[in-house]
């Protein structure tokens, strides 16, 4: 499998600096970063490492959560995953990921709610960014849609 990688470029203070992510390897964009936009309500153009790491499990939940479902029987025909990547303080001083809030509603079908809840609480342990995040509570809301 191959590796993947981004970059960021930082100028400045935590307070008063900001970044660029890249996404190297794909070439896909560029965001801008800034510590006083990650902790405001509104990110107003900017992203953060929440958000980022919100993308990638959802992405990464999806496709795990397709195998699973495919391998219990059932066709998937739509999967909508969302995050919820929350910051906050830590005991130990700084800041630490606090919870990590998975949804997801799909439409399957060969499969009953309580072989997409299975499928689903399965994908959540298995999906190698879950994994990568053994350290922060991770919780499920999934439901199979008619």
């Amino acid at each position: 499998m191959p590796t993947r990688t981004a970059r960021t470029a930082w100028n400045g203070t935590l307070e008063e600096g900001s970044g660029q992510v890249e996404l190297t390897s794909s070439k896909l964009a560029t965001f801008d970063v800034s510590f006083p936009k990650r902790a405001a309500d509104e990110a107003n153009g900017s992203t953060s490492p929440e958000e980022l790491l919100a993308a990638a499990h959802t992405s990464c939940y999806a496709m795990q959560l397709s195998a699973e479902l495919a391998a219990a029987g059932g066709t998937i025909e739509a999967l909508d995953v969302s995050a919820d990547v929350s910051l906050g303080a830590d005991p130990a001083g700084g800041f630490r990921l606090t919870t990590i809030k998975l949804t997801v509603r799909g439409e399957v079908t060969g499969l009953d709610s309580e072989a997409f809840l299975v499928a689903a609480e399965s994908a959540k342990v298995n999906c190698p960014v879950s994994k990568a995040l053994t350290g922060v509570e991770i919780t499920l809301d999934a439901a199979l849609e008619d």
